[in-house]
This record gives C-alpha cells, structure tokens and sequence, in this order.
C-alpha cells in the first residue's frame, strides 16, 4: 500500500495562491446652498429659539435644511447673537459629514465670515447626525449688534452658504484589467442615416425647400409623428407640408438629440424683443411642443431662461404661458417678484380697483418696462397674472 508524500513547498505555494485583497475606499459628495434672508430687521423679537429655515435641499442623497435664529438659540446668552444650524431633514441614521457655513460679504468686498468644520476635520473628525431633525452649527455664529453694523448686511438682506460634505465609505473591487467603454454614439450613427438622400420614406416641405426623414425613426421619437404617419396618413403620402418651423434644427435634435450647434441661432438681441415669437429659439419651443418633444422644449427653456431680464421677462413670460413651457413661466414669475421694489403688505383690493391704483403702491423696473406695456396690450389677463405673482396677492384684481 503506498502512501503519498507532502511536499512542503507545494503546500506553500498554495497558501500564498490563494490570498486575496480589498480595499475600503471613504470619499465625499459635496453640495451647496444659499439661503437668503430678506427683511432681516422684520425677524428681530421673534423670541430665542425661534426661527426661520431655508428649503430643502440634497447633497450626497440626503434632505438639509438651514435654520437661521435671529435672536439665539440659547437664553442664556439673552439675545446678543445670532445662530445658525444646518439639520438633517431624511430619515435617516447616523450620517457623518463635514460643514461649511459662510456669511456673505454684500458689499461686495469680499470680507466673508466663515464657520468651517473642513479646516478642523484631520483634528476632531466628521460630524455624526444620529437621526432625522440633528443639527450642526453654531449658537453664537455672530453677535448681533456687531451684524447689524457690518458689510454682511445690506438692503436689510441677508446671504447665508452651507457647504456639505457627506462621507460615503465602500469596498472598491474593481480588477487590475478593465476595459473602457465608450461613450453612446448612437446619435453620430442616426446623425448620418439623416444625410443619407437614398433610404428616406417621407418629406418636409417648408417654403419651397425639402428635408427627407425616415418614418419610423420620427414615430419612435415622437407619438404625433407616430399618429400621424401610421393611424392618419395614407401610405402613399410621402410629403408633408409645414409652416412656421425650423425643419433642420428639429430634425437634427431628433435624430441626434442635441441642439444645433451654432450659437448665433440662439441669441437674442433686446430689439427682438417685441417680435420674441418669430426668433429661431421661440419656433424650435413651439415645434417641442406641437410635436411632443419635452426635452427639446426643456432645451428651448434652459435657452431662454437665460436671457430673461427686466426689459425682457414680461416677453419671454407670454411666450412661455402660450406653448405651456412651465418651467419657464416658473421662473419668470420668481424673477418678477424678486425685481418688485421694496417689501409691502398684502393689499386687499376692491372690484374697482384699477392698474393705476397699484402702480401707486409698487413702483417697479419689471412695471415700467416696455415689456410690461406689451402684456397690458396684448395679454392684460397675463399681466395681471405677473403682477398679482410680483405683489404676492391671492385675489383677483382689475
């Protein structure tokens, strides 16, 4: 009967063979938010421990909130400072984080005051907020008299950043060997399938000049296309007439789904103003919305959002109401209010009460733009919906 032999170096090779590794790896997510306070002398005496919070927000997939405390948090320091905290709104557990609250400088000197806990994270660590509603901050972040004197308060105007840094830890496993994967090119591929002048199935036809395109990818990208090209056209209707459209630019989005890229389509001169609606960009929105494109409509807003102004808003107002960009009309309604001068009551009004009468109370840069005449004009049930957002009012007026 034989008997096989260890070989103790065979033994050894296959206990270093089979050792393995991890690695923990702890990072941040990062986010901001500033809060702005508004009527800062209307907040004095609401009592310490009082106070007014900022919105929501997100960082690192957690819900914050700010709290401002006008006359302190504590009584035992009767008043003298203010506090600020910023506090865990999810409901969850035991969520570290590093914290930055800054007062802003308005003045514009750039003087700011900052609370930082980064600068003391490698000494006394990230901060643990054990459950829903635990706070981080400061009670006595400034004394008040020395606030009210200082270059941090301006038009009786308050601007308050929190950074927040939410450590996430996890075991990275990836492979020494990887394989990098591009980016989608499919639109490049769909891009040039819109260049090719063989295999296309239908026209656009647009003040004499011809666009081809391919049914099936229109009705894929668009359930009015789809509607119009298999339930109400006959078969051999290959030609569709259009008016008032940007054929190429629609076609390059749905195609490619980007924007064409050449900036001076995209620009708005304030002398275009009054004729808002016969811009490239106003007829790109109405074709987003004619032919069911939301994110090419989103587009179209994110464009013009940035243009909007005093002399501007009320335009881009009507033209966002008259092809339901909501999110455009959102804004504009915020940048109105924002612009009112000064901060007044609540009016209740009369039913004979007239434009005149308010514009009495609220003199204005967005009321005395040639805008705001072009909606009295033009859209007077669209101006009032502007002017009742401005003064903050719930009823109708005349």
């Amino acid at each position: 009967m034989s008997r096989a032999m260890c070989n103790p170096s065979m033994v050894s090779r296959s206990v270093l063979g089979s050792q393995t590794s991890s690695k923990s790896v702890t990072e941040t997510m990062s986010g901001s938010h500033e809060f702005v306070i508004k009527g800062y002398s209307l907040t004095k005496g609401m009592g310490i421990g009082k106070y007014i919070v900022s919105e929501t927000f997100i960082v690192g997939g957690f819900q914050w909130a700010i709290y401002f405390f006008p006359d302190g948090r504590d009584p035992k320091d009767n008043a003298a400072y203010v506090s600020v905290f910023v506090a865990l709104h999810s409901k969850s557990t035991n969520v570290r984080a590093l914290f930055d609250l800054t007062l802003l400088d308005l003045c514009k000197k750039g003087e700011h005051k900052v609370h930082s806990h980064f600068s003391h994270s490698l000494t006394i660590g990230p901060y643990t907020l054990i459950n829903h509603g635990s706070m981080w901050g400061y009670t006595r972040f400034f004394k008040r008299r020395h606030l009210e004197t200082s270059n941090f308060l301006k038009d009786d105007c308050l601007k308050i950043n929190c950074t927040i840094a939410v450590l996430v830890s996890s075991i990275d496993s990836s492979q020494l060997n990887t394989i990098q994967v591009p980016e989608s090119d499919i639109g490049e591929h769909f891009g040039m399938l819109l260049e090719d002048e063989e295999s296309f199935d239908v026209t656009f036809s647009v003040g004499g000049e011809r666009f081809h395109a391919h049914k099936l990818v229109l009705a894929a990208r668009s359930t009015m296309f789809e509607t119009q090209f298999f339930n109400a056209m006959k078969k051999d209707d290959q030609e569709i007439v259009v008016i008032d459209m940007e054929p190429k630019a629609l076609l390059h989005f749905v195609y490619r789904d980007t924007l064409l890229e050449d900036e001076e389509l995209f620009m708005l001169d304030s002398s275009f103003f009054p004729s808002l609606s016969e811009s490239f960009i106003a007829k790109l929105l109405a074709a987003g919305e004619k032919y069911g494109l939301p994110r090419l409509m989103l587009m179209c807003e994110s464009i013009l959002c940035k243009d909007i102004s005093v002399d501007s808003v009320a335009y881009i107002f009507a033209l966002a109401d008259h092809y339901c960009a909501t999110h455009l009309k959102s804004i504009c309604q915020k940048f109105s209010a924002e612009n009112f001068d000064g901060e007044f009551p609540c009016l209740t009004f009369k039913p004979n009460s007239t434009f005149e009468f308010i514009a009495n109370y609220f003199l204005a840069s967005v009321m005395h733009s040639d805008g705001f005449e072009y909606l009295k004009k033009n859209c007077p049930l669209l101006q009032s919906e502007l002017l009742k957002t401005g003064v903050g009012c719930e009823k109708e007026f005349s």
